[in-house]
């Protein structure tokens, strides 16, 4: 194996090659030319996309392909920042890159000199030259947060450093801790996801992917006959149990900081309490944080394999606290896992922890609220209540709800998660103004916009609005009605559709 200093380079093997950052960091990846910049908002590769064209990320690993990049497409840059939005990341760790053949063969590592207020770091790039493709090392710092970069490579993105706080249910701010136990600083760190999925202008639809992405830009079309094959409408959820046991005393931890917050307490649940322990195993057993273990399972398909349906969710994924009371401290101590911790929308818990071999322990806590027709239908209207606003902004008239547009909305949100995939196109090959007409809508055209993993009616919107082609179904002058659905679970933890008619 090479080792690199920055600057340094080396071919590189044809077929795919797999760069790993180990560690708290979140790793991103942007697509570009030889000009420097993206082709449109899908050529940038993070946690909230994970996907495009070559280039898949799962965890701390991106897959890169380079004969099937995008045409046009001539290096891909590896950019890494701290996995808590902001920290600067002479905070952490140094980050080391890991080069690996489509043979598994170790090709390169790379450490850079430890960054100092960075809070992003361009790590290495992979580029073509000639007819091969070489890694470069690069080292270079970056102060103005992954949004910034993203926006100087011409992404289309609003800030990931400010976390979403618009107010009223349903609400929740995703965090994720990831931190290891063996490093200086506190015992974990937390991700709050507020960089809305960018999707590029002008595209009609991209081909389905296994994870989280949003696309959907301006979609008018006549309506075709209705497919053989339609998804079933998402089950009632059942029932509620009565709180689990809580031997540890976690809610005499819990329920009076959310008191002192102004937040109802909430009942530990004997099916979120299941999940967070499958969870926590899963990650004690690979000795590592993640959303998702290494066998592709996230956390939100474990709370619905278990049985809770969820209108809103959150998630602390924490290691190195070794009691209760010391993973609740350092919740209360941490911005980010507090807002999770005192939210006031959520009623329900599931907390769990599990030991590595090595001794590490890992906590994965789960607060949720459950899926029930009368939030699923106020979710539904703040959704169509915010896109009326940007209308009215722009002086268009609103958009009246129809229920036959919804059913066909929330038929295919439920359709991504239980076919785990994101697309206007869906598996059987039906596009919007198929479902639209298989669910008895005669409107003569059709739009439609889908996102992944916001976990709020106003993050939802502002991620549409903030992207071109969304924003252009949204004031559509032709369009006079709107169905809108919803469903959590798969991998990204929820999945939003909007979908517009017009006469």
């Amino acid at each position: 194996m090479s080792e690199l200093a920055a600057g340094g380079n080396l071919p590189l093997p044809g077929g795919a090659l797999t760069v790993r950052v180990p560690g708290p960091f979140d790793v991103s990846a942007l697509i570009t030319d030889d000009s420097g910049t993206v082709g449109g908002d899908g050529d940038f590769v993070f946690y909230n996309q994970p996907a495009a064209p070559g280039v898949a990320l799962r965890g701390d690993a991106l897959t890169v392909d380079p004969p099937r990049l995008r045409p046009g497409a001539t290096r891909v840059t590896v950019v890494v920042s701290g996995a808590d939005p902001g920290t600067p990341l002479g905070r952490l760790p140094v980050p080391t890159l890991f080069v690996t053949g489509p043979d598994g063969r170790h090709l390169a590592r790379f450490t850079p000199s430890r960054p100092g207020q960075e809070t992003v770091l361009l790590l290495a790039e992979l580029y073509r030259r000639g007819p091969g493709w070489k890694v470069r090392a690069l080292g270079q710092g970056y102060a103005d947060g992954l949004a910034g970069l993203a926006r100087d490579f011409g992404v289309d993105v609003t800030d990931e450093d400010t976390p979403a706080t618009t107010p009223g249910p349903p609400r929740t701010v995703r965090t994720q801790a990831a931190a290891a136990t063996d490093v200086p600083g506190p015992p974990a760190a937390d991700r709050s996801a507020g960089i809305p999925r960018p999707a590029p202008a002008g595209s009609t639809a991209r081909p389905p992917r296994t994870a989280a992405a949003t696309t959907g830009p301006d979609l008018p079309g006549p309506a075709p006959a209705a497919p053989a094959t339609r998804p079933p409408r998402p089950p009632n959820p059942p029932p509620l149990p009565p709180s689990a046991p809580d031997p540890h005393g976690l809610l005499a931890l819990v329920n009076p900081a959310r008191e002192r917050a102004g937040a109802p307490p909430v009942l530990l649940d004997a099916r979120l309490t299941a999940a967070a322990r499958q969870h926590a195993t899963a990650m004690a057993a690979e000795d590592r944080l993640g959303v998702e273990g290494r066998d592709g399972v996230s956390v939100h398909r474990r709370v619905t394999a278990a049985g809770y349906t969820y209108l809103t969710i959150g998630e602390h994924l924490v290691s190195g606290p070794r009691t209760p009371a010391e993973f609740i401290d350092h919740c209360l101590r941490t911005d980010g896992l507090r807002r999770t911790l005192t939210d006031p929308s959520f009623t329900h818990a599931g907390v769990a922890r599990a030991d590595a071999p090595r001794g590490t322990t890992y906590w994965t806590a789960l607060w949720a609220a459950p899926l029930t027709p009368a939030g699923l239908s106020r979710t539904a209207a703040d959704v169509i209540d915010l896109t009326n606003r940007a209308r009215a902004r722009a002086g268009l008239p609103p958009l009246a709800s129809d229920p036959v547009l919804t059913r066909a909305a929330q038929a295919h949100s439920a359709d991504m998660v239980a076919r785990d995939f994101s697309s206007h196109t869906a598996p059987d090959g039906s596009r919007p103004w198929d479902r639209a007409a298989a669910a008895g809508s005669a409107r003569r055209s059709i739009g439609e916009n889908i996102a992944c993993g916001q976990r709020s009616p106003a993050d939802v919107v502002t991620g549409w609005l903030n992207s071109p082609g969304h924003r252009a179904n949204i004031l559509r002058p032709g369009f006079t009605h709107i169905g809108v659905g919803f469903a959590g679970g798969g991998r990204a933890g929820t999945y939003w559709t909007q979908l517009f008619g017009g006469d």
